[in-house]
C-alpha cells in the first residue's frame, strides 16, 4: 500500500533531525544527498550499488574523442526564448531566469552550454511518457539552451511551470521547478539541476528536494525574485546563480 503524505514527512523529519544531530556532533556538512535516500522511494531502487567501471585506457576524456563540439553557431537567437519557438503565445505567467555559472572562487565560467527543460503552466510536460492528465499547451514545448557570456551570465524567457503529481507516495505533488543542465567542455562533465521558486508551500512535503539535507545547500537551489530582471509589461523576473564547485556548490543530481 502507498504510504500517505503524513507518514513521508515523518520519514523526511527523522532524516533531518538525524542529520542535524550529527552535524552538531561534529559530522561534517553535506552539501549533496545520499543517493538512496529512503523518503525518495525510486532511488532505493535504481542508485548504483557498485563500484563504477574504469574506462578503457582510464581516460574518461576518450569517450568524447568523437562526440558533437558545441559553439555559438550552434545556438540561435530564439533557443533561449521559450515563449517565441512556436507560431502562438504559450499560456501563463512570463518570467525571465537569469544568473551566472561561477567556479568555486566566484570566477565567471564563459562559453558553456547551459539547457533547460520545464513543465508547461499546467504542471505537464511535452513529453510520450507523461501520464499527467493536464492540458498540453501546443505553443510551448518546455526545452531551452543557451551559451553563457564573458561574465558567465545566461538569460532565460519562459512561463512560470506549475507543480504536477507523480507517483513516490499517495497525493505527491512536486513543487514547482525548472531542470537544468550545464555541459562543461564534455558530456562526461555534464551536471544537471534544479532550480525552484521562492515560498512554495511544497517544499516541506517533497523528498527529492528535502534529500538535500543541510539547509544553506537547499536554499541555494531556489531563486530570488529580482525586480531589476522585470520586464515593463511583460515578465517577472527570477536570479539564480549555479556555482560548479566549493563550499556554495549547487546541488546537483548525481552528487560529487
Amino acid at each position: 500500500m502507498a504510504l500517505t503524505q503524513a507518514e513521508i514527512d515523518a520519514e523526511i523529519k527523522d532524516h533531518q533531525d538525524a542529520y542535524d544531530k550529527a552535524v552538531a556532533g561534529g559530522a561534517p556538512v553535506r552539501h549533496h544527498p545520499a543517493r538512496d535516500y529512503p523518503p525518495y522511494r525510486s532511488s532505493r531502487l535504481r542508485h548504483p550499488k557498485l563500484p563504477l567501471v574504469a574506462v578503457s585506457g582510464g581516460d574518461p576524456e576518450t569517450v568524447e574523442l568523437s562526440g558533437p563540439v558545441f559553439g555559438v553557431t550552434d545556438i540561435t537567437e530564439i533557443d533561449n526564448d521559450l515563449t517565441l519557438q512556436h507560431r502562438g503565445e504559450p499560456i501563463g505567467e512570463r518570467i525571465t531566469v537569469s544568473g551566472r555559472l561561477l567556479d568555486r572562487a566566484g570566477r565567471p565560467v564563459r562559453g558553456q552550454l547551459i539547457e533547460i527543460w520545464q513543465a508547461n503552466a499546467a504542471g505537464r510536460y511535452a513529453h510520450l511518457r507523461e501520464q499527467h492528465p493536464a492540458p498540453l499547451d501546443p505553443n510551448f514545448t518546455g526545452v531551452g539552451r543557451t551559451l553563457t557570456d564573458d561574465q558567465g551570465r545566461y538569460a532565460f524567457t519562459t512561463v512560470k511551470p506549475g507543480p504536477y503529481p507523480w507517483g513516490n507516495h499517495t497525493n505527491a505533488w512536486r513543487p514547482a521547478h525548472i531542470h537544468f543542465s550545464v555541459f562543461g567542455t564534455a558530456f562526461t562533465q555534464r551536471l544537471v539541476t534544479q532550480m525552484y521558486f521562492p515560498g512554495d508551500p511544497l517544499f516541506p512535503h517533497d523528498p527529492i528536494l528535502r534529500s538535500v539535507t543541510d539547509e544553506a545547500a537547499r536554499a541555494r537551489l531556489v531563486a530570488a525574485y529580482d525586480h531589476d530582471l522585470s520586464r515593463p509589461e511583460f515578465s517577472l523576473g527570477y536570479a539564480w546563480d549555479i556555482v560548479l564547485d566549493g563550499p556554495s556548490a549547487t546541488w546537483i543530481e548525481e552528487g560529487r
